[in-house]
């Protein structure tokens, strides 16, 4: 999601000044955005529990813990333990469609450098075995207060709404298999199966409080692909007498560029990048073994399994080519599960997307270029891509003094991941939550309404 978007300054004036509506701007609306500005000062006061407590992939027991109460309290049906981690909560409130929304809980092993009074100071081994800091620096403590948010505004309006609301907190988005991991537990066997599901991230590139989107594919396939290359080792001083798996490997390197620009259609977007070449010990030995490591991205089915054949063809084409025999070529390996693609139903998008500008104005709503980063919530409509409409949208999180000062060519914006990431958590907040809580008022009308 690093993908940088360009906002005018005026953009960002009229984001803020939406932000800061008047008391006369907040009486026409339906009483959402009062209700959720209300709300605030407790929604902060969760916000900095879940920042200052954060919690690794598929580790995220006291935070489930923690919301599963809340959702309790507020009258839902809850259920812990989906998927490992994963919270299920529903709300069935008389007929009419399901719609489905999802909050991610997992942080990042990350050492927090943000100086927030609230800062993390929790450290945690995760499977690397080496000891670390951990940082909620992908802002998944703002999607969960948000989440919190709409429970709290749908419950208090449900006269005016007919429907049943499944409300999921999921694990493991930053391995990508939190979602799987819930479908795989039967979360459309055991729980009403949604019409519709949505959920929005929080956004690094643009002014706190704008709302972005992109219809059709939105994020990428993310596969990550090992190539072990196999040769025969020797004295450096020596080479005929060996086969040199570093040049085979660097041969495979550049012709694998080949995939993107001479195979692949110049209108479909694919992403092929070595980010690891290991090999070797010392000046003198040529070694026996070559190790690539890749991040493969991709939208559609068909170019991701015409970028992945071509690795496995590639790889083995410049074995034999270099006179490798048929037990020493290369062994390529697709890591699995996968991080599908995710897909934003047009039709579906732009009708959301109509309400979020009749309620924040057409200023704050901004169609946003696709990215090539991934996001594991396309599991959901591909588990039923006939039966489940889909919308993932961003929110924007850079505080207004910091987004001014990089117009005015002061500075620059730390990317989510990154140790400093510090959103302006009210502004996603706010507007996240009385973005999801009307998504859902308006897919779910009242009878008769």
């Amino acid at each position: 999601m690093g993908k940088q978007v360009r906002v005018t300054k005026a953009a960002f004036a009229a984001v803020t000044g939406a932000l800061l509506c008047s008391t006369a701007a907040l009486a026409q609306d339906d009483g959402l955005r009062a209700g959720v500005s209300e709300d605030m000062p407790e929604l902060m006061e969760l916000y900095r529990d879940l920042h200052a407590n954060p919690e690794l992939s598929f580790e995220e027991h006291e935070t489930a813990a923690r919301l599963a109460a809340r959702m309790r309290a507020l009258g839902f049906d809850v259920t812990e333990g989906v998927g490992r981690t994963g919270v299920v909560a529903v709300m069935e409130n008389g007929a009419g469609p399901t719609v489905l929304i999802r909050a991610d809980m997992d942080a990042l092993p990350v050492v927090e450098q943000t100086g927030l009074p609230f800062a993390s100071t929790v450290t945690a081994t995760p499977a690397t075995g080496v000891e670390t800091g951990v940082m909620h620096a992908c802002g998944h403590d703002t999607h969960m207060t948000a989440w919190i948010g709409a429970a709290q505004q749908l419950v208090d309006r449900k006269d005016d709404w007919s429907g049943t609301l499944v409300m999921i907190l999921q694990p493991a988005e930053e391995l990508g298999e939190g979602a799987l991991a819930m479908l795989e537990d039967g979360l459309f066997e055991r729980f009403p199966k949604p019409d519709y599901a949505l959920a929005f991230h929080d956004a690094a590139q643009f002014p706190a409080g704008m709302i972005g989107y992109s219809p059709g594919y939105a994020l990428a396939n993310v596969d990550s692909v090992d190539v072990t290359v196999r040769g025969i080792g020797g004295h450096g001083a020596y080479p005929h007498t060996t086969k040199d798996p570093v040049v085979l490997a660097s041969a495979i390197v550049m012709k694998l560029q080949t995939l993107v620009s001479r195979e692949l259609s110049p209108l479909e977007p694919g992403v092929v990048t070595v980010g690891s070449f290991r090999a070797g010990s010392k000046h003198n030995i040529i070694s026996d073994e070559a190790k690539l490591q890749l991040t493969v991205r991709s939208y559609t089915d068909e170019a991701r399994k015409l970028l992945l054949d071509g690795i496995a063809r590639i790889a083995r084409g410049e074995a034999i080519a270099a006179g490798m025999p048929e037990d020493k070529l290369p062994v390529v390996t697709v890591a699995e599960p996968y991080t599908p693609s995710t897909f934003n139903d047009p039709e579906f998008t732009e009708g959301v997307m109509a309400g979020f500008r009749q309620r924040f104005g057409d200023d704050r709503v901004m169609q946003v270029p696709s990215v090539m980063g991934g996001e594991d919530f396309g599991q959901f409509r591909r588990a039923d891509p006939d039966g489940v409409e889909s919308l993932i949208f961003w929110i924007g999180g850079v505080p207004e003094e910091q987004w001014q000062a990089v117009q005015a060519g002061e500075g620059s914006l730390p990317s989510l991941h990154s140790p400093f990431w510090a959103p302006d958590a009210e502004a996603v907040i706010a507007t996240g939550a009385e973005a999801l809580a009307g998504a859902a008022l308006r897919l779910m009308p009242a009878s008769g309404g």
